[in-house]
């Protein structure tokens, strides 16, 4: 499937949803087919090697049962980001051979779990696949979404999908932020960097 097929497929599924707002069709860009000529002979490796170096925050994306699912969704996102303060509206960026983004799209909302430096083993629950992530797993419900709101966690962000892009062999989610909050006191991020995790120190 093309990205255009991609992006058609993830619009399907938030019109599908009776909880997500109308997604409005945003301009084409003037697209041209890239040469050969023009690739940069960037080998995948050295780009993962590079890209590591840039340390980041990690958070687990989650969303509520839908069509039917007995379960809720998650997965470990370390390609989070906010994106504008008026309107409110943050990012995050899935494969698109994700085989979780599906359930997120079709339920049309999510809440973003900031981790905190000892959420480690969490984080890598949430990574693995074809398992029961919330097996264990202690939650509530974020208020506006009913998104799983992870326990311990420093931050949450509860959000409805406002658009979808393509970005090659990813897929950018743009949510729109309905409710926020910290659970209070002074909490160290969870880092990313060079393929381990670690904490911040001043």
């Amino acid at each position: 499937m093309g990205h255009a097929g991609m992006a058609a497929a993830a619009v399907r599924y938030l019109r599908s949803s009776p909880h997500s707002a109308p997604v409005e069709a945003l301009p084409r860009p003037e697209l041209r087919c890239v040469r050969e000529d023009e690739r940069a002979p960037i080998d995948p490796g050295e780009f993962r090697r590079v890209l590591g170096t840039f340390a980041t925050g990690v958070t687990v994306i989650t969303a509520p049962p839908a069509d039917g699912a007995d379960s809720p969704a998650g997965f470990a996102c370390q390609s989070f980001s906010s994106l504008s303060l008026d309107p409110p509206l943050v990012a995050f960026m899935v494969g698109r051979t994700s085989t979780t983004w599906p359930r997120i799209a079709r339920a049309g909302v999510f809440c973003v779990n900031v981790l905190g430096a000892d959420q480690g083993e969490l984080c890598r629950a949430f990574a693995k696949s074809g398992s029961d992530k919330f097996a264990g797993v202690e939650y509530d419900a974020a208020p506006v979404s009913g998104s799983p709101r992870l326990a311990g966690a420093p931050a949450w962000i509860d959000c409805t999908i406002h658009a979808v892009h393509t970005g090659g062999d990813h897929l950018i989610v743009v949510g729109r932020v309905d409710a926020l909050g910290t659970a209070g006191g002074d909490h160290a991020p969870l880092l990313f960097h060079q393929g381990r995790f670690g904490r911040f120190s001043a």
